[in-house]
């Protein structure tokens, strides 16, 4: 669905859930289910650059198909408006020309949630970081023309608070401003897909669309079950946590490399304009996947005592994994 091919980031966030749905089993189709169970059907995929899968509980398989053929036309939807990779993307074009006039209410909605996403984190999620990935691209391929003086001119463009946004008009209104919604959309997509599911009669999933979200149980007696991936190990499994209609997000460092010293990443602090995240990677449990994307993005940079003072008044949970170790330090 975009150009690009999924990258490691968003490999971990599958990984987070998608495996130990149930116990140890790393696939939930591969389970022996008693037959008055509804029938799992799953569909594979990509959405916006990230490996993609739902697994849909119902009856009746054939509307269970239609279902997913449903959810399929929203999430090309949702991708025609967020993606970078489109030039004719809403987003492309409001980063082209600073301003949008009668722009998709899915854009409003996303960047007003992500403003206060912004608020809550103190700065620490920042849609308007696209100007430091682009001087981190342009250090890559000419070293010598990304001068310190040249990033301080990006942080200059770094400000949500930048963003003006309306119902009939967004405008950014710095010169040289552009917006990423990389570190969020994904998980507002999988929770506008969700709800449509669920609004269309699905009472029972499990959605990945590069951040994860639950829906009912897997099974009368227990609910879906995430597993968290070691970021450097995919297939080894640090931890297992339930979802109870909720969503889980996780953000590494090792998802994309802005350097061939594998130091630099994608996960840009907005206040100093550093590319070295703090954690080796972050998983946020959240009652919907578009806070939980956020935070897990924000976490990131974030001491802990910050972090923890954040969860401790708001309904999400933070697995820290520090560097030199596989502890996770649980936060909420």
């Amino acid at each position: 669905m975009t150009r690009t091919s999924p990258t490691r980031r968003r490999f971990l966030g599958i990984a987070a859930a998608s495996a130990a749905l149930l116990g140890s089993t790393p696939l939930y189709a591969a389970l022996q289910r008693p037959d008055d169970l509804p029938s799992l059907t799953t569909w594979h995929g990509i959405a916006l650059g990230a490996n993609a899968q739902m697994q849909l509980l119902h009856p009746d398989p054939r509307q269970a198909e239609q279902l997913i053929q449903l959810a399929i036309g929203e999430i090309h939807r949702l991708e025609q408006i967020f993606s970078l990779y489109r030039d004719d993307s809403a987003l492309v074009r409001l980063n082209r020309t600073g301003q949008l006039d009668r722009p998709p209410a899915d854009l409003c909605r996303l960047l007003s949630e992500a403003c206060a996403l912004a608020e809550l984190t103190g700065g620490y999620f920042d849609p308007t970081v696209q100007p430091l990935w682009d001087w981190y691209v342009r250090q890559g391929l000419h070293p010598a023309a990304a001068q310190p003086d040249t990033i301080r001119q990006a942080l200059a463009t770094v400000d949500y608070q930048a963003i003006d946004n309306r119902q009939d008009r967004i405008r950014l209104t710095r010169p040289g401003m552009a917006i990423t919604l990389n570190g969020i959309a994904q998980g507002y997509i999988t929770d506008r897909v969700t709800e449509l599911l669920r609004a269309n009669g699905l009472e029972h999933a499990m959605i990945d669309l590069g951040e994860a979200r639950s829906l009912g149980r897997p099974d009368p007696s227990r609910p879906w079950r995430a597993g968290l991936a070691d970021p450097t190990d995919t297939s080894r499994l640090l931890s297992t946590i339930e979802l109870h209609n909720q969503a889980l997000a996780t953000s590494s460092g090792s998802g994309t490399l802005m350097d061939a010293h594998g130091v630099q990443t994608h996960l840009f602090d907005p206040h100093t304009g550093s590319a070295i995240p703090r954690w080796r990677s972050v998983s946020v449990r959240a009652n919907d996947a578009t806070t939980a994307d956020a935070l897990s993005t924000a976490f990131s940079l974030m001491q802990e005592q910050q972090i923890r003072s954040i969860v401790v008044g708001f309904p999400a949970q933070a697995w820290l994994l520090p560097s030199g170790t596989d502890q996770l330090v649980k936060l909420g």
